[in-house]
């Protein structure tokens, strides 16, 4: 799938898996981890819906810095429920050799340098993306899903996510 580039997370080579809801980010990164041994981190143990980005802080902080510091990383995760999210467990992470960041706001602009790929997944039909979302997580959270489609639009538009990518799927 990725011929692996050097590190650029301290000892970690990290891959963002980036694009919009349902267009197969997780099962990519899922692959691909299955493929390179990596360890998955997803944006959703971090997002909710009052918050769609400005968690990014907490990834940094919890997870990033430490790895690239050598050490482990720890962070509480998002859990959801009915289309709602609330403090879950805790969740360690040894540093690992490859780490994959996958799901909407994975390949931002402010991590580019730390990135050893950028893989960009899309489909472009937002109907097939909702009713994906909508089978994965539930008819709870279609109304949810059609406002973070809108906020989607504007937050790559404006990262320019699709651009940096080194891969399209």
């Amino acid at each position: 799938m990725i011929e692996l580039r050097p590190p650029r997370l301290g000892a970690t080579t990290l891959i963002a898996v980036d694009g919009p809801s349902g267009s197969g980010k997780t099962h990519y990164a899922n692959e691909l981890a299955r493929e390179l041994g990596a360890t998955v981190v997803s944006t959703d143990d971090f997002a909710t819906w009052d918050a769609p980005v400005s968690w990014w802080p907490r990834l940094v902080n919890d997870v990033l810095i430490p790895i690239e510091m050598g050490k482990t990383a720890c962070y509480q995760r998002i859990e959801w429920t009915d289309g709602r999210s609330h403090p879950g467990r805790y969740r360690r992470i040894e540093v690992p050799e490859v780490l994959v960041i996958e799901g909407v706001s994975a390949g931002r602009r402010s991590i580019y340098d730390k990135l050893s790929h950028l893989v960009w997944c899309e489909l472009p039909d937002e109907t097939i993306r909702l009713e994906r979302a909508v089978a994965r997580d539930g008819e709870e959270v279609r109304k949810h899903m059609l406002t973070w489609q809108d906020f989607e639009r504007g937050w790559f538009a404006v990262d320019q996510t699709k651009a940096r990518a080194d891969l399209c799927r």
